[in-house]
């Protein structure tokens, strides 16, 4: 072992050495997931299936033919959570405020507007539907956000359970790839513009690379207002999440308590320090040549998230909700969609 390793106390290198097991399978499906998604772009051009929603699959496969044991559990534990969290706080590097102004007001409100709707709406669904109140709000940030990303950030904010999360993932980024497959329909049937038509696409499709995906092979100029539209709804993950929080600190606590708590500390450490990675990006006080690989590592660490919670998952729990799952999405993404349409069509002047 490392001079350094030898150095920790007693039970730090207890715990270091009680996670390593664990670490290195999520690892491995780590490896695995990105490995596929690296031969979907070799053959396709672009991922239908990103190495997120791999990983979460190679885990769930790997759980039902094995149950990993305790020596295990740690560095799943470890991955599942923390890991998770760094992911989460890496992400406010790539964002810049200066997107913001770029788009326009009239785009921005609008973006804006259209996530705080269908995420009011969406959780409204999941809930008539019969989803618990955790897994209609993942499956509602989900829709109205990122997807993937806004799930997993969303997650260790309301105490979500693997079977939740991946329940969520799975079935939204199944409908996903129908999205993006679908969506350049809509010029014919709607009528609509390049502008108009990237907008919608920026507005309903969850990941950037399937909002080029999805416009590329229209114009570039769908996949350049796509793709900022798209970087709106991103960067509403972190004010969601920051709100999320201070929500169910205050359900927890009680009215009383928690208004005599600064809301600050209700706030989990990886939002602030995605708020303050953002700032710093935007100042210009991070340099440029380290966003990449920034962004490398914060995607390397949610797809190994991804795997331990695959490890930690009941194939018969996503069985019973599958059916309630599946059509909370779709009603979420109709909602979303004829929301869209509308402000493109009546609203926007594009």
């Amino acid at each position: 072992m490392s001079k350094e390793f030898e150095r920790l106390p007693s039970t730090s290198r207890w715990a270091v050495a009680a996670a390593v097991p664990g670490v290195l399978l999520c690892a491995s499906l780590t490896t695995v997931a990105i490995a596929l998604q690296k031969v979907q772009e070799r053959v396709f051009g672009h991922p239908y299936l990103e190495a997120i929603v791999i990983s979460i699959l190679l885990g769930i496969l790997v759980r039902t033919a094995w149950a990993p044991g305790a020596r295990w559990k740690v560095g799943i534990a470890l991955s599942a959570k923390q890991f998770l969290e760094i992911a989460v706080a890496l992400l406010g590097a790539s964002i810049t405020f200066s997107t913001l102004v770029a788009v326009g007001p009239e785009l921005l409100c609008a973006t804006v507007f259209v996530v705080i709707v269908t995420l009011g709406l969406s959780y409204c669904v999941g809930v008539l539907l019969g989803l618990s109140g955790r897994l209609a709000l993942l499956v509602a940030c989900g829709n109205s956000i990122c997807g993937n990303s806004a799930i997993a950030a969303v997650a260790p904010v309301i105490g979500a359970s693997s079977d939740d999360v991946a329940a969520s993932i799975a079935f939204t980024a199944i409908l996903g790839v129908i999205v993006v497959l679908a969506l350049p329909l809509l010029i014919p049937l709607a009528g609509l513009s390049e502008t108009q038509y990237g907008i919608v696409a920026g507005m309903t499709v969850y990941a950037v690379p399937q909002v080029l995906a999805a416009t590329l092979p229209v114009s570039l100029v769908s996949t350049q207002i796509g793709t900022v539209v798209k970087l709106v709804r991103v960067m509403m993950l972190g004010p969601v999440v920051a709100g999320i929080s201070v929500l169910a600190s205050r359900f927890r606590m009680g009215p009383k308590s928690a208004t005599r708590r600064m809301t600050f500390d209700a706030l989990p450490w990886f939002i602030v320090v995605f708020f303050t990675l953002a700032a710093l990006r935007s100042f210009s006080l991070i340099p440029a040549s380290i966003v990449l690989p920034i962004q490398t590592v914060a995607s390397v660490l949610t797809v190994l998230s991804m795997a331990a919670l695959g490890l930690g998952v009941d194939l018969r729990v996503i069985g019973r909700v599958g059916v309630r799952v599946t059509a909370a999405v779709t009603i979420s993404l109709v909602l979303l969609f004829a929301l869209s349409l509308i402000l493109v069509r009546y609203v926007l002047v594009t």
